[in-house]
């Protein structure tokens, strides 16, 4: 028998069959769990996008308005807006990480 037609061992088909399995699980429970929309995905997009979003706006509105009434040598807008972007950014990852562990605890088996 030629090296291409040997026949692999039974324990390297179950790996790959049981890998297989797995995978398809997962991708299984994710489509139950999604609603599959291009919508759904665009909010979630947006949830995220306005959790930086928000706190940057904030963090500038107040840096013009305390600059406008306490002007000073340094620019508070500047400060507060990378300060409302730095908050909005590990807001936005918390976020996000906290929905990635769900994702991977429910692959886990733990429905």
């Amino acid at each position: 028998m030629s090296e291409k037609h040997k026949v692999k061992p039974a324990s390297d088909e179950s790996k790959f069959g049981q890998q297989v399995g797995e995978m398809a699980a997962l991708k299984l429970k994710a489509q139950r769990h999604a609603t599959q929309t291009v919508w759904s995905g665009l909010g979630m997009m947006g949830l995220v996008g306005w959790s930086v979003v928000i706190p940057t706006l904030l963090g500038t509105a107040l840096g013009i308005w305390i600059d406008k009434h306490y002007p000073g040598s340094h620019s508070w807008t500047l400060a507060l807006l990378a300060i409302g972007l730095g908050l909005g950014c590990f807001n936005a990852w918390h976020w996000v990480d906290k929905e990635n562990r769900e994702i991977h605890n429910e692959g886990d088996g733990h429905d």
